[in-house]
């Protein structure tokens, strides 16, 4: 199969992940909002299909979750989580692409930086969003929504997505 292919194959299969996932936190909306279910595979997209698949799941899945089942919300919190998934997925493939050497060490190199990239994209979406309506959007309320009511969610993303990396290295060695 063509790397083209390939990576549209799997960019398909995160793409439904992040529809998918989001589903078994969606009794507890507020277990949702911790655990940050649809970044898992976005994130995933871009280290495994590089930035431009990425960041096209990243921009869709929200909006696509939100026209199919209503949730999150279109607008504001859809919008926001747009621009947001966007650049997790474009920033972290671009970032693991720049490494020669794929590790553990060039993993946390690429995950961490479009973790922070993709919050403060997200708060500057929801400022520039809510400035058309009556609605403020604080700096409080982004480093409360951003980082402490999200850290359950970080967490999950710095443990499981490395671990999920690694066997995905492994399987694609296997079947080459």
């Amino acid at each position: 199969m063509n790397s083209r292919l390939r990576k549209t194959v799997y960019a398909a299969l995160f793409l439904a992940l992040g529809l998918v996932l989001p589903f078994l936190t969606a009794q507890i909306p507020e277990i949702g909002n911790m655990l940050l279910p649809m970044h898992l595979p976005v994130m995933l997209c871009g280290l495994v299909c590089g930035p431009l698949y990425g960041g096209l799941v990243g921009a869709v899945t929200p909006l696509f979750r939100s026209l199919l089942f209503g949730m999150p919300v279109f607008y504001p919190n859809a919008l926001g989580m747009a621009f947001e998934l966007l650049t997790y997925g474009a920033v972290i493939g671009i970032l693991y692409r720049m490494y020669r050497k794929k590790n553990l060490l060039t993993l946390y190199g690429s995950l961490i930086p479009a973790m922070l990239a993709g919050r403060l994209v997200w708060g500057l979406a929801q400022t520039v969003l809510l400035s058309f309506s009556d609605k403020s959007f604080a700096l409080a309320v982004f480093w409360t929504n951003g980082f402490a009511n999200a850290l359950p969610g970080i967490l999950l993303q710095l443990i499981l997505i490395p671990s999920l990396m690694i066997l995905i290295q492994q399987f694609q060695q296997k079947h080459r």
